[in-house]
This record gives structure tokens, sequence and C-alpha cells, in this order.
């Protein structure tokens, strides 16, 4: 239902006062001095600076140069999105469902037939479209989970997000990067895969790098944060390359129970590649907020995303049919720290005379608080593809129209749950449909195992020239309208 259009003029009054209340006050007080204190001529102030000693005058210079000098040493280094890159996969790796069906029935011996028809009702009430993409081992039977097919993978998606941001990058060159932080959750082989790219692209012998494990789908947020604590601290100039991925070769799931068949299902390939400064030359985005909320400490989400074997001894991943309630309350938790440092001032008020109205009429009446408008804090928002009903909670919680959340579903529906690179293909999305432009502002939301929620901010400082990228040959079909279903399996 649309708002009244008196209403948004009356909200859109309210927070142009609201968010403008100091700037307003500053300029009726300097009115009333001048007012009070005119007029001064520019002979008066002469005189005064005359009277003066010339000893005390170049005093007061030299500290006000020392205090600014204080202030800029101490504030932290702004830090910058130079460019990104995501894996575009090639038609052969499609697996439309009804290769999936055939190549179920095809395996009797790894598989039941309830296991299959459960699969298929899942993949078809899921979000995903028919041009998701998986690893060659998946497209053989049985599919091979060996060591060998998961590093063939690793080395065709990292690479080719990695060759695409360097070759979007102008003026970035392998030896100019003095961190890598790479993150794959599950399949950690060594040489770990930071050293992988070290190999490959020939880096410096004092690069720096790190390897992330075993924290899911937010571990691309996570190295975004870690790369910002980092480059806060660093000379200028200094460049991090951030990969995400998710390796899935090895993690097929061979068992019958549904809950650790739901990988399978969802799960599909890809890569991105980030490339980051404290250095604004050839800058396309500002990073802003980093919150990160980890609620390990309650049982039930620790265990909401866990490995294990089943009882026949199969490895894999047990995703808890809680998942999209335990990421609305991470998510919660999340916002409570993220909304104060982005939201403006006329949507913070309203939060705060909500509670001090449930406080006041506490036993008396149910108040219901006042859910913030973020869409007055961000132009964009990327949710984490992780299924439909993530996005749904999601939606739901924040109260986004449908148009806010197109670039989560159509990733969704075009890649699948991509994992800790999910974020950038929506990003890519923005920008491939030309809705980006210089001074937007960009939310994006992970969630990961732990179970951990992260809020990351950004501002476009340039967006793209084109819409090369990992939807250059479908983005014309884009968007397309989903069935609707009430709620996922």
């Amino acid at each position: 239902m649309n708002t009244p259009l008196h209403v948004r003029l009356l909200k859109a009054l309210y927070g142009l006062v609201v968010n403008n209340f100091l700037a307003i006050v500053a300029l009726a007080f300097a009115f009333s001095v001048l007012q009070r204190g005119w007029p001064i001529s520019v002979n008066d102030l002469t005189a005064w600076l005359h009277a003066q000693r010339r000893v005390h005058l170049l005093t007061a210079a030299i500290l006000l140069l020392a205090v600014a000098k204080l202030r800029r040493t101490r504030r932290p280094k702004d830090v910058y999105l130079i460019e990104y890159g995501c894996f575009r996969p090639k038609p052969c790796y499609r697996a439309p469902f009804a290769t999936c069906r055939e190549h179920a029935h095809l395996m009797p011996y790894l598989i039941d037939e309830e296991s299959i028809s459960f699969a298929i009702r899942l993949l078809e009430r899921s979000g995903l479209g028919e041009e998701t993409c998986v690893p060659e081992a998946y497209h053989y039977m049985p599919p091979d989970r060996s060591l060998a097919a998961s590093r063939e993978e690793t080395e065709l998606v990292i690479f080719s997000a990695v060759d695409d941001v360097f070759a979007r990058a102008s003026g970035v060159r392998p030896e100019d990067i003095d961190v890598v932080i790479l993150n794959c959750s599950i399949f950690t082989p060594t040489p770990v895969f930071a050293d992988m790219v070290v190999n490959r692209y020939k880096l410096r012998a004092d690069v720096q790098n790190v390897n992330l494990s075993g924290m899911g789908c937010s571990a691309g947020l996570v190295s975004v944060g870690l790369a910002k604590n980092l480059l806060q601290v660093s000379p200028p100039g200094t460049h991090v390359l951030v990969v995400s991925t998710e390796i899935l070769s090895s993690q097929y799931y061979v068992g019958t129970e549904r809950a650790m068949l739901l990988p399978n299902c969802l799960f599909r390939m890809g890569a991105a590649a980030m490339i980051l400064s404290n250095s604004p030359e050839r800058a396309r985005f500002k990073l802003g907020r980093v919150v990160r909320t980890v609620t390990a400490a309650r049982d039930a989400d620790y265990r909401c995303v866990f490995q294990e074997e089943d009882e026949k001894g199969n490895t894999g991943i047990r995703l808890s049919k809680d998942l999209a309630t335990t990421a609305g309350h991470a998510l919660k938790s999340n916002i409570a720290a993220f909304g104060p440092l982005v939201l403006p001032a006329s949507e913070q008020l309203l939060v705060a005379l909500s509670l001090l109205k449930r406080k006041l009429l506490s036993g008396r009446a149910k108040v219901r608080l006042y859910r913030p408008d973020f869409r007055t804090a961000f132009e964009h928002v990327c949710i984490h593809a992780g299924g439909r009903g993530v996005i749904d909670e999601v939606q739901h919680g924040l109260g986004l129209s449908d148009e806010d959340v197109e670039a989560s579903r159509m990733t969704l529906h075009r890649f699948g749950n991509t994992s800790s690179s999910s974020v950038m293909y929506e990003l890519a999305y923005i920008e491939a449909k030309g809705m980006m432009k210089k001074g937007d502002r960009i939310w994006m939301i992970s969630f990961g195992a732990g179970f951990d929620c992260n809020s990351v901010a950004w501002e476009c400082v340039k967006p793209a020239l084109d819409a090369d990228g990992p939807w250059a040959d479908c983005i014309h079909r884009y968007p397309v309208e989903l069935p609707e279903i009430a709620k996922d399996i």
C-alpha cells in the first residue's frame, strides 16, 4: 500500500529539520552575533591585529596548525575499494533441474527415491534458476570428491576472479599487492589458498597473507573488516587483495538426511576478488562502517550450521530448519549496534521516542517499537543470497520493498548461493542495471556459521563505466518473475 503524498511530504520535512538541527541552530546563533556586533569595519579589525604582540599571533597560528595536524594524524585512514571482479562460469557447468533429477535417478546406490523427491521440491521452491552452475566434479556419477578435483575447481574460480579484478583495476599490478586475504570455509588444503595466489601471480617476497576458514558465508565481509583494520595502520598507498570463495567438489553429501541435503541443492560455484587501499587514487567505493555480531554463545545458534557425520558416517553440513529465524535474531542484534552509526538523527529520534513511550506505558499498554527506515541511510541493500527464506526474513524484518531486494533475489536465481562472494555478485547486478550513482550508499549484509552476522557500509565514488562483469551475457533478461511461494522447505 502506497503512503499518501501528504504523509511523505511531512516526513521529508521532519527529516530535513531534525537532520540539520545543529546547522540551523549554528546559523541562527551566527546571525544573532553578527546582528548585535555589526557593523565591524575592516579598519577596526586591522587596528585590533596591530595592537596585538606579534609573538602572540605567531604562537596562536602555530597552535592552530599543530591541532589541525594532530587531528589528521589521529584520525583513522579512510579505506577504499579500488575494484572488484567475479568469476563468471561457462554454460558447460550449468545444472538445470532436469539434469539434477536425471543424475539422482542414475545413482540409486547413493540417494533413495524419497530423498530425490525432497531435493527436487526444494529446488523448485528455492528461488534458484536453471542457469546456476556446479563444478565439473558434480557432473560425474558418482561425483568426484577427490583432492585433485577440489584443486582444479579452486584454480578455476579463484584465478578467474583475480584475473578479472586485475584486468579491471587499471594501474594496479600484482607486484603492487602488499597483503593477501583469502577465505574459504570448508576446504583448506596445504599449502593454503593464499599461498596459491602468491605463487600464481609471483607476488613480492614481503607480501603478508592470511587464510580464513570455517566462517561460512559471512567470511567475505569478515575479510573486508580485517583489511580495513590493516589498512588503517599501514603506510599510504598500501593495497590489499581479498578473495572470497567456497569450494564444493569435496563437499558433496552422499547420504539421505534432509537437513544435510540442503547444501547440495542451494550452493553453487562462485568467487569474487577485491582490491582495497588506503589511497583514494582510482577508488570506486569508500568503505564506511563495519559491524560484526557473533551469537555463538547460544547453543542453538552455534549448531545452526554444523559440519558433522550422519548415522552412516557420511560427512556433510547440517543446516537447521530454524536458519532463517536465527538469521533474523542475529540481524536484530547487529542492527542495534549498526543502526546508531548510520541512521540519520530523524530516525534515531523516532526510535528513542518509541522506547521512552514503551517504558512510560509499561504494564498499561502494549507499545510497538518504531522500526527505523534504513532507506533513509542507504540507496541500495545487498542481502546475502543464502536462500529464499533468508532474503524473505530480512526483507520482512527491515520493511524493505521488492525493489530493495531485487539484486539479492536475482543473484540467487542466476548464480545460486555462492557463499561469501554473493554480495559482490549483487553489487555487480546493481551496477550492470545502471542503478548506481555517485554518492549512493550501499548496505551489505551477510550471515555465516557460528552464528555470525555482518554489516558493511559503502559509498560510491565512481560508478562502473559499463556492465562488463558476471552479468554481461544475461543482464538484459533480468529481473525475472519468481513464482509466489509462502515458505521454503
